[in-house]
């Protein structure tokens, strides 16, 4: 079969689909299986994101395998003539093994394994696999090693001799096959390790926060789906040179930036990691301190891919992950990102959010529009004053300045003349 075809394949109802694969390097090659109920759309999608999360791995996606059932098979999530299907395809397509797009249980991942021969990996094995590539600070590492042992913990019972195949994720990343081997209580004394030291780093990070709050200095989450464009815009916004590839959970660790809007006032911006369906519990539980950062900011900034046909059922799931997280009440500022790419005739709209905002930041398109919105919006929370400063208090000037909005400065002989808008908390 030539690389460079496409070719759909039929096997008793189950739709497969072949992809292109790289044969400048040696990349291991996987099956992607998955099942439906009634939405055969939304799975197929589904399928086609597991895609590009197995090449964010560094895997080839060969074909994939959507079978039809009310329920996964509780021996091997897929039905038995489906399985056998599965392994003429391993031997066509010389696949190194199969991802299922759904977390498998021990019993379905040990029989799919006897039954297929080759590694068995599930979407939550391949989102860790991810996270563990792309986390560079001390505590994404961290946090990364407790979900991963989490879904080891979870998974130990009836797996045996089978661990050396299951689980070692896309290469040799990860905890590896030896953590595999290790017994529950030494798993439950390194989660107990590594609990206390991501405690610490809260605690350091819970200081910076409130120095943040001390400094009145109002702070911004951008969250949304992973790819949507959030290190495009905080880049756009503040020239933080963070890479913006496009790739899904292409950069995992946030970071935050000073943003002076164009009324003079000043907003910390902070990116959050990106959200996913499916997105596994262990890995919100393991992030749970940095993804909080959204909770106690004073605006979202929701990025939304306006090019992705499935942008609104994405925008459903930030918006589930952020009530999961229990972050409700802040005022939201939704981006429509890539319209450059967007079909012109979509529809674009969120109903939760206070502002919307159609933008190409990739080409500089939108900025100053989001610029304002974002000034527009930080008024809400924000007090008016019409006050004389004497000229001895220029420490409040300069204060209102960095941290307000001015709407007009004169200089009377008996101070400064001011009216702006500024935060609550600052006490004049």
């Amino acid at each position: 079969m030539d690389i460079k075809e496409r070719s759909a394949i039929i096997l008793s109802g189950t739709s497969i689909r072949s992809f292109m694969t790289d044969t400048k390097e040696q990349r291991e090659k996987y099956i992607l299986v998955g099942i439906f109920d009634r939405d055969e759309e939304a799975a197929e999608a589904s399928l086609s994101e597991l895609a590009k999360l197995s090449e964010t791995a560094g895997a080839d996606a060969v074909c994939t395998v959507l079978q039809h059932l009310e329920q996964p098979n509780t021996s091997t999530y897929v039905g038995k003539g489906k399985v056998e299907e599965i392994a003429v395809l391993i031997r066509q397509f010389e696949a190194d093994g199969i991802i299922c797009d759904d977390e498998l249980t021990p019993v379905q991942m040990r029989n799919l394994s006897d039954a297929l021969n080759v590694k068995v990996i599930d979407r939550t094995i391949l989102i860790l696999d991810i996270f563990a590539a792309h986390a560079s600070t001390a505590e994404g590492k961290l946090q990364v090693e407790a979900a991963q042992l989490r879904y080891r913990a979870s998974h130990l019972s009836g797996l045996g001799k089978e661990l050396s195949r299951l689980g070692g994720g896309i290469g040799t990343r990860g905890p590896g096959e030896t953590r595999l081997e290790i017994d529950r209580r030494a798993i439950r004394h390194r989660l107990g390790v590594l609990g206390s030291e991501i405690r610490k780093l809260s605690e350091t990070r819970k200081i910076g926060r409130k120095k943040r709050l001390e400094s009145s200095i109002p702070l911004a989450a951008i969250v949304g789906y992973t790819n949507a464009g959030k290190s495009t815009l905080l880049n756009a916004l503040t020239d933080a040179g963070i890479p913006a590839q496009d790739k899904l959970f292409a950069t995992l660790d946030p970071t935050t930036r000073l943003c002076t809007l164009p009324q003079g006032q000043e907003i910390l911006l902070t990116d959050t990691v990106g959200f996913i369906n499916k997105l596994p519990h262990n890995l919100i539980d393991a992030f749970r301190s940095t993804l909080e950062e959204a909770k106690y900011a004073d605006i979202l900034i929701h990025v939304a891919d306006a090019s992705d046909p499935d942008v609104d059922s994405h925008m459903e799931v930030v918006y589930k992950t952020l009530m999961e997280l229990e972050v409700s009440g802040k005022p939201v500022l939704t981006v429509f990102n890539k319209m450059d790419q967007a079909d012109s005739g979509s529809i674009l709209r969120d109903d939760r959010a206070d502002v919307t905002v159609k933008t190409s930041l990739k080409n500089g398109r939108g900025k100053e529009q989001l610029l304002e919105k974002l000034g527009q919006l930080l008024l809400k929370g924000q007090k008016h004053i019409d006050i004389v400063l004497p000229y001895n208090e220029g420490d409040k000037l300069s204060m209102i300045r960095s941290r307000g909005r001015i709407i007009r400065e004169e200089y009377l002989p008996e101070g400064i003349g001011l009216e702006a808008y500024i935060p609550e908390s600052i006490r004049i």
